[in-house]
């Protein structure tokens, strides 16, 4: 920090302020927003030119230092206001994107805090440690920055996921590019993508044609056979140390040569305040890729981002003043290919700059073929369109009888594929006829509510956990209950059974898993793996999902074979679903594709299980979520609230699609063969014979009032 002494008008006044002394300059920059920056040249001014504007006057300052605090008082200052407990402190580097600043950093029990030694981008820049998702380890400037203590997948794993298409291959090039430390925040280090397609001057695209693909068998540069040929040349005749290509295929030039028109303030950065000339800037991609084949020293690959949803960075959306190229026309958005625009480029708004077209014959003309062309609406939709939510059951018309079959809405019937019955597309619902569900047997076998049910294939055994800290296995021939088994003083909160019916899992209030083995009757494993209570277990394909009040959802590698033949494994962590709140529930998509979570404070999140990333967080519920499931088809999720209503929420758009209220609080529900059994608040356990009648009626919109409540008169 510095400030300088100014004087004005035979007054001196200090200004405070940083001073930076850079290779080419000295800068001033005020503390006070109202008073300009000073610059000082240290080489003529002729070497720099826009977007500095000059202001050529006299003026006489003195530049003073102020007596600067040590970095470790400023940060302990700090924590004492917020008594927090450091951990480590030392001097280190913010790495961003072409500026590297050095401070100090300090990490307590609950921030971590960086002082940058020039205050910028600010005087403390401060990180809660509870917005930390992830920690990767990186490389900066070629030299490793940190031991290898991160676990992290293998490149041999992420090359099975894709083999297995687990993950897309843009998928695959982001965790590869992920392992190799490049980075977005690095310049110097971005991703890396290849070009794929090679044809770029066809009206059409011929993706069965193996000539409309690049050799991805080979790198950019020994794609032209004759440019590889004179490069060896070079090459044999070149001194030690020999080098083959004499630029790079990604570089922060290349990088910023690509995204000029979204992050034009870095390309200024790196070239002294100018932009490159304009027939250098990316105009097109058909003349980039021709270049890249041809040029002598041009061997550049391409970015993620041609590959992602997000295409501003070919549109000129800044309205930037990237010159004039040598045919006079502007610098405006990037030229795509012919079978990249469906319709004539006219037919686009801003397809053609009329007013940059000066001879009036031919800007009539122009106007006059945008008017009778045709012209192309603006976009509405960025993402795929979902289907229409349409009645799939039989009307019920006036002429219909009311005590219609209920083999016609079977539980196999495909109209119940969805929770689209409960949508308020057409209001012509019909609640299951629950007083055609005769009860079979009701026991009290726990003294606290139920909390999960699991039952064998056979549907001989089910077993159910409850608040009261045990797990009871009832028998469905005998009619009596078999086992009770407490692992700890603490509640239960769900089960699940493994395939072959040898091993039950249960999660408990006391952060672990416990396994138990039916056929010896004990405790055979435990998973230690939460911080505070596990809400449920899920499992699948040999992978566990653990939802905890932690505000995680874990995911470990759980062979069901080893664990039913009692093989002690240790549990790998494959994943760490993280959430602002504590996770009530977890359900998988059938599919198994799929994970919804839903947590206290009512938010419902939709995870992608091949790449374990968040596709959708939609707030649901006003209190807790005590319910989630999938449809059959996964295309719909049905949530559960404390607040009493159930909501049906598309997968793919992640709408609300519809909102029931419920007069009562739902519990769990699983189906034994033509029975199902239900938990309940006061701990019993009820089994209910279904005669086929989930659905025994739907309402059509097409029915008067009075035959609308004769219909329900009869339900």
């Amino acid at each position: 920090m510095a400030f300088i002494r100014k004087k004005e008008r035979c007054k001196e006044r200090n200004i405070h302020g940083s001073l930076k002394i850079c290779s080419k300059s000295v800068i001033f920059e005020p503390d006070e927003s109202t008073e300009p920056i000073l610059k000082v040249f240290l080489i003529k001014e002729g070497n720099l030119v826009a977007p500095y504007k000059y202001e050529r006057k006299e003026i006489s300052v003195v530049f003073q230092l102020e007596i600067h605090r040590k970095t470790e008082d400023v940060v302990q200052t700090l924590l004492q206001s917020v008594s927090e407990c450091p951990y480590m402190e030392c001097m280190a580097e913010m790495v961003t994107p072409l500026v590297t600043n050095p401070g100090h950093v300090c990490i307590t029990d609950h921030n971590l805090y960086f002082q940058p030694l020039n205050g910028y981008p600010e005087s403390v820049v401060h990180i809660g440690l509870h917005s930390v998702r992830r920690i990767y380890k990186r490389r900066h400037g070629l030299r490793p920055l940190t031991e290898n203590h991160i676990a992290e997948h293998t490149a041999e794993s992420y090359m099975l996921q894709w083999q297995r298409g687990h993950i897309s291959n843009y998928q695959y090039l982001l965790h590869l590019n992920n392992l190799a430390d490049r980075s977005v925040n690095d310049l110097s280090q971005y991703p890396v993508f290849p070009w794929v397609l090679s044809d770029y001057t066809s009206p059409q695209l011929d993706l069965l044609n193996p000539a409309s693909f690049r050799d991805l068998t080979k790198p950019v540069g020994a794609l032209n056979k004759e440019r590889l040929e004179r490069l060896l040349e070079r090459y044999k005749d070149m001194p030690e140390p020999r080098f083959m290509y004499g630029s790079h295929y990604s570089s922060p030039g290349y990088v910023l040569f690509y995204l000029v028109r979204v992050a034009p303030e870095h390309m200024l950065c790196l070239q002294n305040g100018r932009y490159d000339h304009a027939d250098r800037m990316f105009n097109s991609v058909g003349d980039t890729w021709r270049n890249c084949l041809e040029g002598g020293t041009d061997f550049k690959e391409l970015i993620p981002e041609f590959y992602g949803s997000d295409c501003s960075f070919l549109k000129n959306m800044l309205g930037l003043d990237l010159g004039r190229r040598q045919g006079g026309e502007l610098v405006g958005d990037v030229e795509l290919p012919l079978w990249a625009t469906v319709f004539h480029p006219l037919t686009y708004e801003g397809g053609i700059d009329c007013d940059s077209i000066e001879d009036p014959d031919q800007k009539i003309a122009m106007l006059t073929q945008i008017l009778e062309f045709g012209q192309t609406p603006r976009q509405l939709f960025t993402k795929p369109h979902p289907q229409r939510i349409t009645p799939r059951f039989h009307n019920l018309s006036a002429g219909t009888s009311l005590s219609t079959s209920p083999n016609d809405f079977s539980l196999g019937s495909p109209s119940m594929e969805s929770f689209e019955d409960l949508t308020e597309e057409s209001k012509t619902l019909a609640w299951s006829n629950m007083n055609k569900l005769t009860l079979q047997t009701s026991h009290k076998i726990h003294k606290e509510p139920v909390t999960g049910i699991a039952v064998t294939l056979n549907g001989v055994s089910v077993f159910t956990t409850s608040q009261d800290s045990t797990l009871k296995m009832f028998s469905k021939e005998s009619n009596a209950l078999q086992r009770s088994v407490s692992f700890s003083n603490m509640a239960l909160s769900s089960c699940v059974m493994l395939p072959e019916d040898k091993t039950v899992i249960c999660s408990s209030w006391d952060n672990n898993v416990y396994f138990y083995s039916i056929a010896y009757g004990r405790r055979q494993d435990t998973l230690m793996g939460h911080d505070d209570a596990v809400s449920q277990v899920c499992w699948r394909d040999d992978k566990l999902y653990t939802a905890s009040w932690d505000s995680t959802v874990k995911v470990w590698k759980c062979v069901a074979a080893d664990i039913s033949n009692n093989k002690r494994t240790p549990f790998l962590l494959l994943a760490e679903l993280e959430h602002e709140a504590g996770v009530n529930k977890i359900a998988l998509s059938p599919a198994g594709t799929l994970l919804a979570s839903g947590t206290k404070d009512g938010t419902l999140s939709v995870w992608d299980l091949a790449s374990f990333s968040l596709l959708h967080q939609i707030i649901c519920h006003s209190g807790k979520i005590n319910q989630v499931a999938f449809s059959p088809d996964s295309r719909n999720i049905l949530s559960i609230g404390e607040d009493m209503y159930l909501k049906v929420t598309d997968v793919q758009t992640g709408t609300t699609l519809s909102t029931v209220f419920a007069e009562e609080e739902q519990s769990p529900l699983s189906h034994l063969e033509d029975s199902s059994t239900t938990g309940t608040v006061d701990g019993v356990c009820p089994l209910e014979q279904q005669r086929q009648c989930a659905l025994t009626a739907r309402i059509n919109s097409d029915l008067c009032p009075e035959e609308r409540q004769r219909l329900y008169e009869a339900l």
